[in-house]
């Protein structure tokens, strides 16, 4: 009988039902079965799942055969956690980027820029659209030659337009119907430093022979008359031939405000800081002023630039306080504080530019080089006159001192430093 056990003598001995040996047989090398290779599954993002373990986010448990303990594929109890990518700072990876603020700098100083110019161009369509350019100096005949420097005629009217019977009370122009003039001055913007000089309304002066600006036809010369009347027979373009037959210098530019639009200006900058040497009063302009320092409202303004009669010497007297003023007023509106400043520029520009007459070349730069002229008198560079004065004339008028006139208008001219003085 077999039972599975060999004998002593060398016999293969090894133990299994069914071996002829007494010995139990030795281990068996028994056959590697291979599994087929599962799929890689890529990691899916579950937001609600906690990876446990008391790991960080980023553990990697090992279940990377998409399959554990025979549990189906695609997650489910027994399915392989998700894989997290460690974010910005994790230890090991790269963090976020420094900022770039070169760059940030760069981009965000072009977009001022280009805001900057944006407001600037729009601010100057603007403020054009509003000027009104209707003086015509292609009407004006037989002009003289032109000069080195810039030359303006500066004109405040008594134009009551557009006021009414309350600000004409408040602002004692009274109720005339028109206007006239009520100042006039040269500015001469030069190299060699800038010259305003007031022309008295009531000057002794030969009004020229003229085109109609309306009619365009052809009038002879009128003879001796006042200044004033020269305006008052055919507007701004026979006085600009007037003053320019009169003087021999040639007009460039010329700009005229009225009465309410000077006013509307000064309240638009919060009044005008003036120094008032003496104090005056004046019934029909209204003044009341005492000595010193003080700020003029509209009102005061065109009071302390109208008044004649609290003087002795009236129109020339008057004539020096318009010069002081306008001065004052060109400072203090031709500053960064205004220009920069919208809340300030935007009433200033639409409380004077639709009262302001211009002449049809003149654009909103030839406004503002006209006020830098005249800053840069008040500013010391520079000179403010009355044109040379020889005596009185008829209809108590005053009559001109020609020779220091003409000596006055060839510096002008050639752009020479002025010397010439008036005594009046």
């Amino acid at each position: 009988m077999n039972d599975g056990w060999s004998d002593d003598r060398g016999q293969n001995r090894g133990y299994g039902r069914g071996s002829a040996d007494a010995q139990p047989e030795g281990a068996r090398a028994m056959r590697h079965v291979q599994r087929p290779p599962v799929p890689q599954q890529p990691p899916r993002y579950d937001p609600g799942y906690d990876p446990g373990y008391g790991q960080q986010p980023g553990y990697d448990s090992g279940y990377n055969t998409g399959q554990v303990y025979g549990a189906p594929q695609g997650g489910g109890r027994g399915g392989v956690p998700p894989q997290y990518s460690p974010g910005p700072g994790h230890p090991g990876q790269p963090g976020r980027p420094a900022p770039d603020w070169r760059r940030r700098i760069k981009v965000g100083s072009i977009v001022l820029v280009v805001a900057v110019v944006g407001w600037s161009v729009g601010t100057y369509a603007w403020a054009s659209s509003q000027m009104r350019n209707e003086v015509d100096l292609a009407k004006v005949i037989e002009r003289p030659a032109e000069g080195d420097c810039t030359t303006y005629l500066i004109v405040g009217s008594d134009s009551r337009e557009g006021m009414s019977a309350e600000e004409k009370k408040k602002l004692h122009t009274g109720s005339a119907e028109g206007k006239r003039t009520d100042s006039m001055m040269i500015l001469a913007a030069c190299g060699s430093g800038n010259t305003m000089i007031s022309l008295p309304r009531d000057s002794w002066v030969t009004i020229p022979s003229f085109v109609g600006s309306e009619s365009g036809k052809k009038f002879g010369a009128r003879g001796g008359s006042k200044l004033n009347a020269a305006y008052a027979m055919d507007g701004p373009e026979l006085l600009v031939r007037t003053v320019e037959y009169n003087t021999g210098l040639r007009i460039d530019h010329y700009a005229e405000i009225g009465f309410a639009g000077f006013a509307n200006i000064v309240d638009a900058l919060g009044g005008v800081d003036m120094n008032i040497e003496k104090g005056f009063k004046d019934k029909k302009s209204g003044a009341d002023f005492q000595a010193g320092e003080q700020t003029l409202n509209g009102e005061q303004a065109l009071a302390f630039v109208r008044t004649r009669y609290a003087f002795a010497e009236s129109d020339l007297a008057r004539t020096k306080n318009q010069q002081k003023f306008l001065s004052a007023l060109a400072n203090q509106a031709a500053t960064p504080g205004t220009i920069l400043n919208p809340f300030r520029l935007y009433p200033t520009l639409g409380a004077g530019l639709d009262t302001l007459i211009v002449d049809k070349d003149m654009s909103l730069y030839d406004l503002g080089k006209m006020f830098f002229a005249m800053k840069g008198i008040s500013g010391g560079d520079g000179k403010s006159m009355n044109i040379p004065i020889s005596g009185s004339a008829p209809q108590g008028s005053l009559r001109w001192d020609m020779p220091k006139v003409k000596q006055l208008v060839g510096q002008i001219q050639n752009d020479e430093k002025v010397t010439v003085t008036s005594d009046r």
